[in-house]
């Protein structure tokens, strides 16, 4: 089991950033994968940026060039850089721990809203 525990959320006015975190409770260097969904009101969960073992970062369409995914293997840490928020972007944001033998770990996830 691991537990993950996201922070940084918030309201931000359009053009602004936010830096998400999520601490796992196990390594994440020795996770598959590790990464950001989120899921807006009536809306399908969605992949916003996935990091590999081997550092291959992969992002949604909408947020390449303005969310950078990251990762401190020594603080078990991952993050989220948004920047040039767009309203769009509004959504409940989950970090995610993929484990070798495929078994995803979920965190509640931290609210972002994208308001003027």
């Amino acid at each position: 089991q691991v537990q993950l525990e996201e922070s940084g959320g918030g309201l931000v006015q359009p053009g602004g950033s936010l830096r998400l975190s999520c601490t796992a409770s196990r390594s994440i260097a020795e996770s598959r994968l590790m990464g950001w969904y989120r899921q807006a009101a009536g809306k399908m969960r969605e992949p916003v940026a996935t990091l590999t073992r081997g550092g291959t970062p992969n992002y949604l369409d909408s947020v390449k060039g303005r969310f950078t995914i990251s990762r401190d293997n020594a603080k078990n840490t991952v993050y989220l850089q948004m920047a040039r928020l767009e309203p769009e972007d509004t959504a409940v944001y989950k970090c995610t721990y993929r484990a070798d033998s495929g078994e995803s770990f979920w965190g509640q996830g931290t609210q972002v809203i994208v308001s003027s």
